[in-house]
């Protein structure tokens, strides 16, 4: 288990390749403001399919390595951590994207 404790910490952890950046924004709020680079995006409400290992929709890139989760503000990063632990997976919640611009992190935005 991996001990985040900062955007830094995820910042330098992510470019490394030793966690997964997961974007539980609305897609009209990354399409907005872009995303963390390397991100991936699935909406909160999507969520409950997609990090079920079980479900037939299980998006297979939440698989092998611990989730640094961000949103807005940090409020619906801290309901898909708790989601995502249901599920078997480790996860933390290190706030908003604004956190992570503030911090330096690399911003990707989609055509």
């Amino acid at each position: 288990m991996i001990a985040i404790t900062s955007v830094p910490q995820a910042i330098d952890l992510a470019k490394a390749g030793q966690l997964i950046l997961l974007d539980v924004r609305e897609a009209g709020e990354v399409s907005a403001s872009g995303t963390a680079k390397g991100a991936v995006h699935i909406p909160l409400g999507l969520l409950p399919i997609k990090a079920d290992p079980r479900s037939p929709d299980y998006d297979k890139r939440l698989a092998g390595k611990p989730i640094a989760v961000f949103c807005a503000a940090g409020a619906r990063a801290g309901r898909a951590v708790g989601l995502l632990e249901q599920y078997g997976h480790e996860a933390v919640n290190i706030g908003g994207f604004g956190d992570w611009c503030g911090c330096g992190g690399e911003v990707q935005r989609h055509a």
